[in-house]
């Protein structure tokens, strides 16, 4: 953002549903008697999606022993705050659940200010650091980290504490400007110990107990509004989420737990059953609002402190547009209630263009399928891709020339999908807001913010020897390993990367979560045998905390599965099973079986499809951490550091021992380039993962 008038920054300030403070241009010695109870304000405080000139700040002020009614939030130089530069009296209230939402203009870019919130008693928040972004000008390197995926009531998040450990000991102009967070902050679906005492080989702690909720099978979901509060506090209990939001401005945006687990538009799913839940969707999105510090507008009312959220009821969705979008209107208003898509700007080198693709996205193209329709059990993990293809396509695949049957094996599956709209995870109108914002972005690095993966995952069971499970693959070519996320919405994906390439734009990376392991490679809107060609780089950051399908697979996957050395090898010499689906979706069925046969990982990848994946230069199923962008005018460096798998809090300072640290460098393309990637492993061993 350029120079704004305080005036228009007051106007700004109330679409966003917050109460503004301006800086002045002096500083001063604090007035405010502060003294430190971080009992008191229990969840800490954070700031959020820094501009140049402003920066939200957040906090909660908790109504016990007795509420206050009242903060003074104070935003200075120095951390003794003798040069305090903005204050302000801001209101709290229980229609807020006592969260308190500032932001503060008149700041100065690339520039570190420290704040706090004290109440009348004179009782304050524990401090916090944030930092505002260069000017659009300026060429300086843009330092960030993006996460996903932590799941408090299964794991610990060991990874801010490295990442705190690393920061603090960075040279200045190596240090983080903001954390991304791609979405998972919390998982609504929260298992009581009673009901559950472990989840794979992790403890299921204690964490929440809602004051309404519903329970379903062996796990609690929320209901209302309180419900979704009580589990975003008792995530902000934990002391290293709480200091990381407290070092870095977090750039928040939602991905489907926060919601609810499968949902879609204010729909929700459990038991393959699909049921309207307009009144929770609201909720969900009133309590991102009130505990997540985004520039995110609300629709509802004029107040500055509160969510005033649409009166909406649970109204069934039987009419959808061409584009699948509800028209009912309790689901327009549940999900226009906060509308989370934005992008913003980081100097001359980065934008970054945030998207929602769970508010506005179409029904899944397979759910009104028969389970039995593509099912193999010899080849359970696998879709064949030319199934998925057809499904997301709809009456739009083949040129607007779909089949009226879909060959799986032996048998012709009929068509259901053959007169309805392409799937989307977008929706037209954010869609064609985000192929805009891409079109008019002068950033050197035009950064998508992709809550899911956008990168294929698939593989070659067409390639496996005569005989080895009983009976053929029933594709006509490679498999994925399924839906739900960019990486198979291939119409609207390949409408993206068309874009790109008509309007030969530059620069073009996606860093995503969701997936729970670690990728690296080129985005491209077709493979092998169809034409390759990329338009940019993309990467998918490992979770914090939640499980991964390696994980999974060690659980759930029989040891005498006969396709078993294909995702869990176990060489001659080792003695445990190795993550070989690494090598599967990375190398092909061919290493997998070479590694089993001889435990050699250099022999194994010697027998690469070269085919198979030409997209992914880097992919570890089974890795946690987080990912560290470093944007400069000539290059894009990502850093994936992986920590061991976090099933207890590490309590050193460094966060626990690290796996890896691997670094992927893409040079500035032209317009007649293709983009590249290279590796270099930093630290550590990624074994099957390169």
């Amino acid at each position: 953002m350029g120079n704004i008038s305080r005036r228009d920054f007051l106007a700004m300030a109330a679409v966003f549903g917050v109460e503004a403070a301006w800086a002045r241009s002096f500083s001063a010695p604090s007035k405010t008697s502060w003294r430190e109870r971080r009992d008191l304000f229990p969840e800490g405080v954070a700031s959020g999606d820094p501009e140049s000139n402003s920066v939200l700040l957040w906090t909660r002020r908790t109504p016990q022993p007795k509420p206050a009614r009242e903060l003074i939030a104070e935003v200075a130089l120095d951390q003794t705050f003798q040069r305090v530069i903005a204050t302000q009296r801001v209101s709290i209230s229980p229609d807020a659940d006592w969260t308190c939402r500032v932001l503060v203009g008149g700041l100065k870019p690339a520039q570190i200010y420290w704040y706090r919130f004290t109440d009348p008693e004179g009782f304050g928040s524990r401090l916090g650091r944030t930092v505002t972004a260069p000017a659009d000008g300026d060429p300086r390197a843009v330092h960030f980290a993006f996460v996903s995926c932590q799941n408090a009531n299964l794991g610990a998040q060991n990874a801010y504490r490295r990442m705190i450990f690393e920061d603090e000991r960075a040279p200045e102009q190596d240090r983080l400007s903001f954390v991304l967070h791609l979405g998972d902050f919390i998982y609504e679906l929260v298992w009581y110990p009673e009901d559950r005492a472990s989840y794979y080989d992790r403890k299921v702690r204690e964490l929440v107990r809602y004051p309404q909720g519903e329970k379903i099978q062996d796990f609690h979901i929320p209901v209302t509004v309180d419900d979704y509060r009580a589990v975003y506090r008792s995530y902000l209990h934990d002391p290293d989420l709480q200091d990381a939001r407290a070092r870095w401005p977090f750039v928040p945006m939602w991905d489907n737990h926060e919601f609810s687990w499968q949902g879609w538009q204010s729909l929700q799913v459990f038991n393959d059953k699909t049921r309207p839940a307009q009144t929770r969707k609201v909720a969900a999105n009133q309590a991102f609002f009130e505990y997540q510090p985004a520039r995110m507008v609300k629709s509802g009312g004029s107040s500055l402190e509160v969510f005033s959220p649409p009166q909406v009821m649970d109204a069934p969705i039987k009419v959808f547009d061409e584009h699948g979008l509800g028209q009912e209107t309790n689901n327009l208003a549940a999900i226009n209630s906060l509308k989370g898509y934005r992008s913003l700007r980081w100097g001359r080198n980065v934008e970054l263009i945030i998207t929602d693709e769970r508010s506005y996205r179409s029904e899944d193209p397979g759910s009104k399928l028969d389970p039995t329709a593509f099912f193999n059990e010899d080849y359970s993990q696998f879709v064949p891709e030319e199934v998925l293809e057809i499904l997301d396509g709809g009456r739009d695949y083949n040129g607007g020339n779909p089949p009226n049957t879909i060959r799986f094996g032996d048998q012709q599956v009929p068509n259901i999908r053959k007169a309805d709209p392409a799937q989307t995870l977008l929706g037209a109108e954010q869609k064609a807001w985000f192929l805009e914002q891409l079109r008019n972005s002068k950033a050197t690095w035009k950064i998508w913010g992709s809550t899911t993966s956008t990168l294929d995952m698939r593989a070659d069971p067409q390639n496996l020897p005569p005989g080895m499970v009983a009976s053929a693959w029933p594709g006509g070519g490679y498999a994925s390993f399924g839906g739900g996320d960019v990486s198979t919405a291939y119409h609207e994906r390949g409408e993206i990367y068309d874009f790109i390439q008509k309007h030969a734009i530059t620069g073009f990376a996606t860093v995503a979560g969701d997936r729970h392991s670690f990728w690296a490679g080129l985005s491209a809107k077709s493979l092998p045998p169809k034409p390759f060609d990329p338009v940019g780089v993309a990467f998918v950051v490992g979770s914090i905390s939640a499980p991964g399908m390696v994980e999974s697979m060690e659980h759930h996957l029989h040891k005498d599965a006969p396709l078993r050395a294909l995702f869990l090898g176990q060489g001659p010499g080792d003695s445990s099973p190795q993550p070989t689906l690494n090598m599967l979706v990375r190398h092909g069925v061919r290493s997998c079986l070479e590694y089993a046969k001889t435990g050699d990982v250099q022999k194994a990848r010697q027998l690469s499809n070269r085919d198979l994946s030409p997209h992914v230069s880097f992919v570890d199923m089974g890795g946690h951490g987080y990912a560290v962008v470093h944007a400069a005018a000539d290059r894009l460096e990502t850093e994936f550091i992986c920590l061991p798998r976090p099933i207890v809090r590490q309590e050193q300072p460094d966060g626990g021992p690290m796996l890896y640290r691997v670094r992927h460098t893409a040079r500035l393309w032209r317009e007649q380039e293709h983009p590249n990637l290279e590796q270099k492993v930093i630290e550590g061993d990624p074994a099957f993962s390169i």
